[in-house]
């Protein structure tokens, strides 16, 4: 609306100004002598006034119902003032030196351009919402009675199966039952690197199976899906107040009176040392002086090009206090299964009984017999043998028992692997290095072939690659970092010294989380709490700052004010990084905004008239739109920010982080080794 009307009114202005007898004898031309032409400038400028005014005048009505004085209703005062004393000299009723149709024209003109550059900016910020339901295909293929059918997305229902072909975009979420891709989710979570995703693991709608087809049972649809509530938690950013907001609102409220105030003593004191007309032309040039544009400007843009700057790389601010906390954040308290660690068991040690056996042929064996297994411990043990390109032998007459393990028949040998309970079954030693792996808080698993113990199998929770470098960031701004998990103090222990705490608390349990939380504040520390966003939701509500980390499918968590899509810890560094970014923004602006007016009214009202300037309305005009300019090109340099410094965009393996220090060996929970039903 305000590029239509800007350009449009700006055609008007072009004849309005240059048929005004006023701006014709200050830049010294002559008008020709034809009929008519004295009333081009009162005509186009009464259009102006009214077509092109309007969303001003119509701001300041609704601004005096709502007894909020501010911007809209100084504009429209200005140029209200401007058009009536116009009228007033076309009609010969004032002097001709109160001929201000060029200035309204002017004035009209350059607000109309500020707000469409304000409105252009604003409407950018929204451009994450509407990536986001782009991301959604136009059609689905939903397999019903064993043939495929082409519907909307809209038509899917849960427990539909459908199908996602390679190249194509998921339609909702679900879970996938056949097959296996490389799963694109840039686009939800910011992470660049594509993830496997296979039977059994859940799938977002938006994402893209890039290298293969896989079927996918729908689990949720409509609103109930990520994408849908990605594209919520944006919104209700972008809607959403701050404290620097606050700050803006109330400044501009002040500058309203201290306009109006200057507005009314300088006509006061003009008609007194000076004329009637020069007191109405030094009045209306303070009005459109004082004018808060660009304060009312300076803090909604910054806080919405940010809000969206960090959708585009996964983090979704949900409220944006929780935002602006974040660059006083002295504490960083990171649960560790889920977040620093992937939250699910890996291979992490393989080893034989005799020295000079093959490792790789051992663990093929378990892989063999944990294949029909969908028991986590069974489901690692499988995918680290895939991992190794190792060739798996086909398993027949699979059983398994409780709290035991899984027995299979391989290429005429029995095979079974479990935990202590097997050694005990079939009478046989655990290896000596099971102590030592147990001192580091490893679960461990022996393979036992025909009857005799053939090696064993180290896993433990794998520590996400990029964690190490997200504690090395946030220790290079200068912050602590803490480790807070359940597990047993070995486990905690091989954690920290992988990616480098500076402690942690072990054998917490879920409801104690916050009571720990509230002992790192009694420090006098300023704590974010990263985690699930599930067992941590105590946790995260008591922190100063809640951050649910790897939200994936569940993005709506209430005790979180900040959500990262992705489940890079890294995502952490981010959030500081913008939020410190926004408010020194945010503080240029308003210095800007407010300073700008603080200065300019003065000027305005005539302060240097004895020493020979009295600033023009029309240069008025001008400089204040520069200002709105000048905070609006602020702002969007906040698009520049590089959200993750160049030394943790490197894509990193688990090869890649160095080995921890060895570990005492300490008491782990004993459980911990002991298998849980298949």
């Amino acid at each position: 609306m305000f590029r239509r009307l800007f350009w449009w009114n700006l055609l008007l202005a072009v004849p309005t100004v240059a048929a005004s007898q006023m701006f014709a004898s200050i830049l010294g031309y002559p008008l020709p002598d034809v009929a008519g032409l004295a009333w081009v400038s009162p005509v186009l400028g009464t259009v102006i006034y009214l077509w092109g005014g309007r969303p001003f005048l119509t701001g300041a009505v609704a601004e005096v119902r709502s007894f909020k004085p501010g911007m809209m209703l100084l504009i429209a005062l200005a140029i209200t003032v401007a058009f009536a004393s116009s009228w007033a000299s076309t009609l010969g009723l004032v002097s001709q030196e109160l001929d201000f149709w060029w200035e309204l024209a002017l004035l009209v003109v350059i607000m109309l351009l500020g707000h469409w550059i304000e409105m252009r900016s604003l409407a950018q910020t929204s451009s994450a919402l509407d990536s986001l339901a782009a991301l959604l295909p136009d059609e689905a293929e939903r397999v019903r009675d064993g043939q495929i059918q082409t519907v909307a997305p809209a038509d899917l229902v849960v427990d539909d199966v459908v199908v996602v072909r390679p190249g194509g975009r998921v339609p909702a979420d679900g879970q996938v039952v056949e097959g296996s891709a490389a799963v694109d989710e840039s686009m939800i979570t910011g992470e660049s690197r594509s993830v496997r995703r296979e039977v059994g693991d859940r799938v977002v709608a938006g994402t893209v199976a890039t290298d293969s087809g896989i079927r996918l049972r729908v689990t949720a649809t409509g609103e109930d899906t990520a994408l849908a509530g990605i594209g919520k938690l944006v919104a209700d950013a972008q809607a959403s107040g701050s404290r620097a907001q606050r700050l803006a609102d109330t400044a501009a409220g002040w500058l309203f009176w201290f306009a109006l105030g200057s507005g009314i003593t300088t006509a006061i004191v003009w008609s007194v040392i000076g004329s009637p007309d020069q007191a109405v032309i030094r009045a209306i040039t303070v009005l459109v002086i004082a004018c808060p544009h660009a304060l009312g400007l300076a803090i909604p843009l910054v806080i919405s090009i940010a809000t969206e700057r960090a959708a585009r790389v996964g983090v979704l601010v949900k409220d944006r206090l929780a935002m602006e906390a974040m660059r006083g954040v002295t504490t960083v308290l990171f649960d560790k299964t889920g977040t620093l660690t992937v939250g699910r068991p890996t291979v992490i040690n393989v080893q034989h009984a005799d020295p000079d056996g093959d490792a790789g042929h051992l663990l093929a064996l378990a892989a063999a017999a944990e294949t029909d297994s969908e028991h986590p411990l069974a489901r690692a043990v499988v995918r680290a043998a895939s991992a190794r390109g190792l060739d798996v032998p086909t398993a027949g007459d699979f059983t398994s028992s409780p709290a035991v393990g899984v027995t299979a028949t391989v290429h005429g040998h029995t095979v079974q692997v479990g935990g202590p309970a097997l050694l005990t079954q079939v009478g046989a030693a655990e290896l000596p290095a099971a102590d030592r792996w147990r001192g580091e808080g490893s679960i461990i698993l022996h393979v036992v072939v025909d009857g005799r113990v053939a090696g064993a199998l180290a896993l433990a929770d794998e520590v996400r690659p990029e964690s190490r470098a997200a504690v090395g960031e946030l220790h290079r701004r200068g912050i602590e970092v803490v480790m807070i998990t359940g597990d047993a103090e070995a486990v905690a222990a091989s954690v920290a010294r992988q990616v480098g705490v500076d402690r942690f608390f072990a054998g917490v349990r879920p409801e104690d989380k916050s009571a720990t939380v509230a002992a790192l504040q009694a420090e006098g520390k300023r704590v974010a709490m990263v985690g699930d966003g599930v067992n941590d939701a105590p946790a995260l509500a008591r922190a100063d700052v809640g951050i649910a980390i790897g939200a994936g499918t569940d993005v709506a968590i209430a005790s979180a004010g900040i959500v990262l899509a992705s489940a890079d810890p890294r995502s952490v560094v981010s959030v500081i990084d913008l939020s410190t970014a926004t408010h020194r923004k945010s503080i240029q602006n308003l210095v800007w905004g407010a300073g700008y007016n603080l200065i300019a009214v003065p000027l305005a009202a005539g302060v240097l008239a004895p020493i020979g300037f009295v600033m023009p309305m029309s240069i008025g005009a001008l400089l204040m739109s520069a200002s709105t300019v000048v905070v609006a090109l602020n702002a969007q340099l906040l698009r520049r920010l590089d959200l993750l410094p160049a030394d943790l965009t490197t894509d990193r393996t688990p090869q890649d982080i160095p080995a921890p220090d060895p570990v005492p060996a300490g008491s782990a929970d004993p459980g911990e080794d002991h298998r849980p039903p298949t």
